[in-house]
């Protein structure tokens, strides 16, 4: 069945086989004629259709390799070499389905996250569990996942407990553990034992979809270097048939000519670069970086500048409260109760921790009204009775008329200005502690010839120096709007520029630069979508795995390339002296072309990286991004 399915698939493929085993066994019955007239006519016809085809790229302006296919097709013919016609052809069409065997090979990362997809949930509700739909299931909808299956939707554990394997999401190996009411991610596969599941979210809105269209749109994709074989087209069949023709000259037989174009078939540059960058996008997706297109990978591997967010970047994003610093007269407890209640209408990573800090305290967050909030810099609201001022201290100064004293901070920390009905209230605290990762990942950066790094915050100068300091960033710009971070990336040197941030305002910055990667499917899907890449988990080190895989894979291209025109040139040479008759030099490029593709497919293997981290199992999931 599977043989038949194959022969359905590559019906020229089949029919080239069997025209050769028909000619070869006339051949052997002493029907010499009659095998030589079949291979011809089945060649002739491939070779003409493929003729008609090129004519009609050459018209639209495309100068491609199938030239020298049908050269080398009509030549055999020529000089009464049927059966290398017909070789000629099956590597021709067998070309399509040696790519299509060495792609999935390549895609297999990807395509497995697609495979993967649930097509339904069960549904618990008043009566017997039913199983609906995805697009039918609504927040706070009850659900059993069943052991080993798929976690259909986002949503909250409803269990005791529950182990779940994320590794297809975020890379990690490791089962990590949940308890009542820990997110869990849909995508993730779960264990030996049912659990009952809260939805939050739509099947739409989950973060499993969004990766699955990041996948789906990096399958799809073709980099600039794919199309190097058309760049080379012109100047290598010219080469070609210049070098064919110098030996029919030399000889003086056009057996000659046709002996040394049927080693000079191209495949090799055909296939050899879609197979390595698939392959390179498969390598990605399996250390938890969805890349969405080879073009992608050919800039990051060239990538000269980094800029880098800070918040949720370079650092946690879920800073801790350290102290609270009231005005005189003012209670700390009253002073953090109005600003989280103010918070909660903000979307800033600073907001969710005051509120998650007020929380924990015991704090009852008031309702507010006329909520507004002003971007990069804060937020104003109504909250019981009196109108609250947070955010930067520039931004709450102008709104109070007056200077406010900025409090000592140490490395790391960072300061939440309030106002309170028009005059100074103090001063919330915060710790945003760099990720553990993050200066190892900076380092492998430069080491993968990243010359220039910087960040870029919209942070006052002294917490964005503090951090910078820490990490070893000598260049940093502080106090940015959004317009500001994209025009300095426009502007500065050397190019191609890497932006790597998370949340909505990033997401400018992250379509301006040359390449953006965006942190963690599960932060902004504004920052998602328009960054070039997403790392699923929440490790900055990803991006240095990215660029790493990305030279890795446009490194195994190119040799590919390179090892496919050099064989190509060396069997010419040989068929240039006669001892390479047509049928054995069609042969022996079929060969060529499989050695192509098996280094091409290289690019699977991963790359030479930094140190291995250490992280607790699981760790990375207990990372939620606020929304």
């Amino acid at each position: 069945m599977a043989s038949l399915r194959l022969a359905r698939r590559y019906p020229l493929v089949t029919a080239a086989l069997l025209v050769l085993a028909g000619a070869l066994a006339l051949q052997a019955a002493g029907q010499t004629t009659a095998g030589s007239v079949l291979a011809g006519a089945f060649a002739g016809a491939v070779g003409l259709w493929t003729l008609v085809g090129m004519v009609r790229e050459m018209l639209r302006g495309r100068w491609g390799l199938d030239m020298l296919a049908v050269g080398a097709i009509g030549a055999t013919l020529a000089v009464g070499e049927e059966i290398a016609a017909v070789i000629i052809v099956l590597m021709l069409t067998g070309g399509g389905a040696l790519e299509d065997f060495a792609a999935g090979r390549a895609k297999r990362e990807l395509t497995a996250l697609l495979d993967r997809a649930p097509r339904v949930a069960h549904r618990q509700a008043d009566g017997p569990v039913e199983d609906v739909g995805l697009d039918a299931v609504r927040p706070g909808d009850l659900l059993i996942v069943r052991p080993n299956e798929v976690v259909p939707v986002d949503g909250t554990l409803a269990s005791s407990d529950g182990v779940f394997d994320e590794s297809s999401l975020t890379g990690e190996s490791l089962p990590v553990e949940r308890s009542e009411g820990d997110p869990v991610l849909s995508g993730s596969l779960n264990g030996s034992s049912a659990v009952l599941l809260r939805a939050t979210a739509t099947a739409a809105d989950s973060q499993f979809s969004q990766i699955v269209a990041l996948v789906q749109q990096a399958a799809d994709s073709r980099a600039p270097v794919v199309r190097l074989a058309d760049r080379y087209a012109v100047p290598f069949t010219l080469f070609s048939f210049v070098l064919a023709g110098l030996g029919w000259w030399v000889s003086g037989s056009p057996v000659r000519f046709a002996e040394v174009l049927v080693v000079a078939t191209p495949c090799p540059l055909l296939l050899a670069a879609p197979v390595a960058f698939l392959g390179g996008m498969s390598r990605s997706a399996k250390s938890g970086v969805i890349v969405k297109g080879g073009a992608v990978l050919e800039l990051l591997a060239r990538v000269r500048t980094v800029a880098f967010d800070k918040t949720g970047t370079l650092t946690r994003g879920r800073p801790e409260l350290v102290v609270v610093l009231p005005e005189p007269g003012t209670d700390p407890d009253e002073l953090l109760a109005l600003t989280a209640s103010a918070e909660q209408y903000s979307s800033h990573a600073l907001a969710a921790s005051v509120v998650e800090a007020a929380t924990q305290r015991g704090i009852h967050l008031l309702p507010g009204e006329g909520a507004e909030e002003v971007a990069t810099n804060g937020v104003r609201a109504q909250v019981g009775g009196h109108e609250v001022l947070v955010g930067k201290r520039a931004f709450v100064a102008a709104a109070v008329g007056a200077e406010i004293a900025e409090p000592v901070l140490r490395p790391g920390e960072l300061a939440v200005y309030v106002a309170v009905d028009g005059v100074p209230g103090g001063v919330v605290v915060l710790r945003d502690a760099p990720r553990p990762e993050a200066r190892d990942t900076l380092a492998r950066l430069k080491r993968a010839g990243a010359e220039h790094l910087l960040m870029l915050t919209g942070d006052a100068e002294s917490t964005a120096h503090s951090i910078a300091a820490e990490l070893g960033v000598t260049e940093v710009r502080s106090e940015l709007l959004p317009a500001d971070k994209v025009e300095i990336v426009r502007q500065v040197q050397p190019r191609p520029v890497l932006m790597v941030g998370d949340g909505v305002n990033d997401a400018p910055v992250l379509a301006g630069a040359d390449v953006g990667i965006a942190m963690g499917a599960r932060g902004s899907t504004a920052a998602s979508e328009s960054a070039d890449a997403v790392v699923l988990v929440e490790d900055i080190s990803r991006t240095a795995k990215a660029v790493e895989i990305a030279q890795h894979t446009v490194r195994v291209a190119l040799q590919s390339i390179w090892l496919g025109i050099a064989l190509s040139v060396g069997l010419m040479a040989v068929a240039l002296t006669g001892i390479l008759p047509p049928v054995a030099g069609a042969l022996i490029q079929e060969a060529v072309d499989l050695a192509t593709i098996l280094n091409a497919l290289r690019a699977l293997d991963s790359p030479r990286s930094g140190p291995p981290r250490t992280r607790a199992p699981g760790r990375q999931a207990d990372v939620v991004r606020p929304a």
